[in-house]
């Protein structure tokens, strides 16, 4: 028997379904062709423009052409800020060899030119800061000897470039660094207010911006504008030929009101004591020095600093970049008793005649306000008041005044409020009323607190630049100027100059007998009171006053004892002056930290300063002022007992 025969069978052969298969294929095949079509119809007649565009946009580069930082001046042509080209090894770490490390591209670099630690430290900082494919610096002002020694080398050193490139200097080195300030690597941080201020274009090839100072505030109009060129490429990157260029515009120089010179004699009286000064013209609030101490060499900045310098700077227990002109806070001590003298005229609390008996101690619902000085004054009246700096007047008046009308009044003279100058980061500083004790403390105004700021203690927290211009405000009779610290923009180009800040901010309201009365008496001060011995033989009328503030509040029961506490709570000496009193053409204010007395610690450093300005007298063998034309330069007699 046959075996039987299990499993699938095929079917016949069906020749529709061969003919259907083929009918799905060729439709898949138009459709397929139709979307190709469609997109080509697209991309030629929709996109071709924009295609065309970016097509036009791979052959041409926009190559950025840097331009050069204005100079800075003072007012008589001396060089604070200027530039210089020389050589840089620069690495661009984006076209370093692949796989090479860093560490292992420096060492091989230093088998050439010699790099410190601390080059590598500071390069390696840089590089974290530094914008996407920006080449950074390594080495700066390289001899032409390395130079050679790296362009020799550079065919293994992929990512290494030899640039020439304009490099900031400061040629006065530490004098008025405060004031100038410095330029510095742009930082991450610099990045992003530039784009978010819509200035990436105006950055094209500038590695460097202003940081502290007039660099930093008058940044917009030193930097310039850079400028670029339009090339055309081959795919390989050759240049092929130039399409159109725009010349970068140099950035404007800048004159000061600075005199290099006062500010010298300044800086010098203050030896190696902390503490600031400023000067001022009072009848167009020129700032002619600038003084912040200790100083600082801004020419550690530029290139990046190198890290070991930036902790010493930054860990001193002196401070060196503080600012102390226009950012450090202080009582003001026995340097308000003018103005409060003025308000207590202005306000009719008292008259030129009032007379009260100074027993050495003024008492108030059984609380006790101690004088300075501890001893009785007996009678006293408001010219002898300041002459002889009575403590007790003073908690009297400001009693009798009360805080709701000392407030406005103080407010005119632009205590506790930023003045305006030309250079950001000034403080606003403390000038106390009801309102502010209670937002900040949540405490209501005591009679106690009115009493205290008499004498400029208490709340009070001014900076010396408010002092300084309410000083400057005094000699100019009431009329506020803004105290500036440039006096020219100046276009290197065309030559032509703008002169700033002209015109007066306000007048305070001022009876002019008062202002004579206030004068007389701080011009007796020098002549036989508080000041009276550092200026011994002065050859022209002084207008001053001694002030003497304390660091930490001393109880009224115990005595001030300086070999008791430590150095840096010892009392702060203040002095401020205008000369001549009765034509004044300068104005300064004098603080030194814990330095004690007025008389003893500031105002001597004044006396310098206005000796300078007045007659050109100076112990450093400086020449004259330019406005004193008549005297030769270094033969003003030094006074004696001048030098240290």
């Amino acid at each position: 028997m046959a075996p039987e025969i299990t499993g699938y069978l095929p079917k016949a052969h069906d020749p529709n379904r061969f003919y259907r298969r083929i009918v799905v294929m060729l439709l898949f095949v138009v459709l397929l062709f139709a979307v190709l079509i469609g997109r080509l119809t697209y991309l030629q007649l929709l996109k071709s423009s924009d295609y065309a565009a970016r097509a036009e946009s791979n052959r041409k580069v926009v190559i950025p052409s840097t331009t050069t930082r204005g100079t800075v001046r003072d007012r008589n042509g001396e060089l604070l800020a200027k530039n210089y080209w020389a050589y840089a090894l620069e690495i661009r770490v984006a076209d370093m060899a692949r796989g090479k490390k860093l560490d292992d591209l420096l060492d091989e670099i230093s088998e050439i030119v010699d790099i410190t630690p601390s080059e590598r430290r500071r390069f390696k900082r840089l590089k974290e800061e530094a914008r996407r494919f920006e080449s950074v610096p390594l080495l700066t002002r390289l001899t032409n000897e390395q130079v050679a020694q790296v362009i020799a080398n550079r065919w293994r050193l992929p990512g290494v470039n030899i640039m020439p490139r304009i490099f900031r200097e400061y040629p006065q080195k530490s004098t008025a660094s405060h004031l100038i300030g410095y330029i510095g690597r742009i930082s991450r941080s610099d990045i992003e207010r530039i784009e978010s201020e819509g200035l990436a274009e105006s950055y094209q090839g500038i590695h460097q911006i202003g940081k502290v100072g007039i660099e930093r505030s008058y940044e917009d109009i030193l930097r310039g504008e850079p400028g670029h060129e339009m090339i055309e490429v081959t795919a390989g990157g050759r240049r092929v030929r130039s399409l159109g260029s725009i010349d970068a515009e140099p950035g404007k120089d800048l004159e000061l009101c600075l005199d290099l010179n006062l500010q010298r004699v300044a800086e010098n009286a203050f030896g190696t004591d902390t503490g600031a000064a400023i000067a001022i013209e009072p009848k167009t609030g020129e700032i002619l020095a600038f003084v912040s101490m200790p100083t600082y060499d801004p020419n550690n900045f530029p290139n990046g600093i190198d890290p070991d310098v930036w902790k010493q700077l930054s860990g001193a227990p002196e401070k060196p970049l503080l600012n102390r002109a226009a950012r450090g806070l202080y009582p003001i001590g026995s340097t308000y008793k003018p103005f409060m003298a003025l308000a207590g005229l202005e306000t009719g609390v008292i008259t030129p005649y009032t007379t009260i008996n100074d027993t050495g101690v003024f008492e108030y619902h059984n609380h006790r306000f101690r004088d300075a000085s501890g001893t009785p004054k007996g009678k006293v009246d408001l010219f002898r008041s300041i002459v002889i700096s009575s403590d007790v007047y003073y908690y009297w008046l400001a009693s009798q005044i009360g805080i709701d009308r000392i407030h406005p009044f103080m407010q005119q003279w632009g205590f506790g409020q930023k003045t305006g100058i030309d250079i950001i980061g000034e403080q606003t500083g403390t000038l106390p009323d009801r309102e502010w004790k209670r937002k900040r403390f949540r405490q209501f105004w005591f009679p106690g607190d009115t009493i205290n700021l008499g004498i400029g203690q208490g709340y009070n927290q001014f900076t010396l630049l408010q002092l300084a211009n309410a000083v400057a405000t005094l000699a100019n009779r009431g009329v506020v100027m803004t105290p500036h610290l440039v006096r020219r923009v100046i276009d290197r180009e065309t030559g032509l100059s703008t002169a700033l800040y002209q015109d007066p901010v306000r007048t305070i309201p001022l009876a002019w007998d008062h202002l004579d009365l206030v004068t007389r008496a701080m011009t007796e001060v020098t002549r036989t009171g508080t000041a009276r011995k550092p200026f011994e033989g002065v050859k022209y009328p002084v207008a001053g006053k001694t002030g003497t503030a304390q660091v930490i509040t001393i109880a009224q029961e115990d005595r001030y004892d300086k070999t008791k506490i430590s150095r840096e709570h010892h009392d702060h000496g203040l002095f401020i002056a205008f000369a001549p009193a009765n034509d004044p053409k300068i104005a300064v204010a004098v603080l030194k930290e814990n330095g004690g007395f007025g008389a003893l610690a500031a105002a001597p450093i004044a006396r310098e300063m206005l000796d300078y300005w007045i007659t050109g007298e100076n112990r450093l063998g400086l020449p004259a002022p330019s406005h004193l034309s008549h005297v030769a330069p270094g033969t003003a007699q030094r006074r004696q007992g001048a030098a240290k």
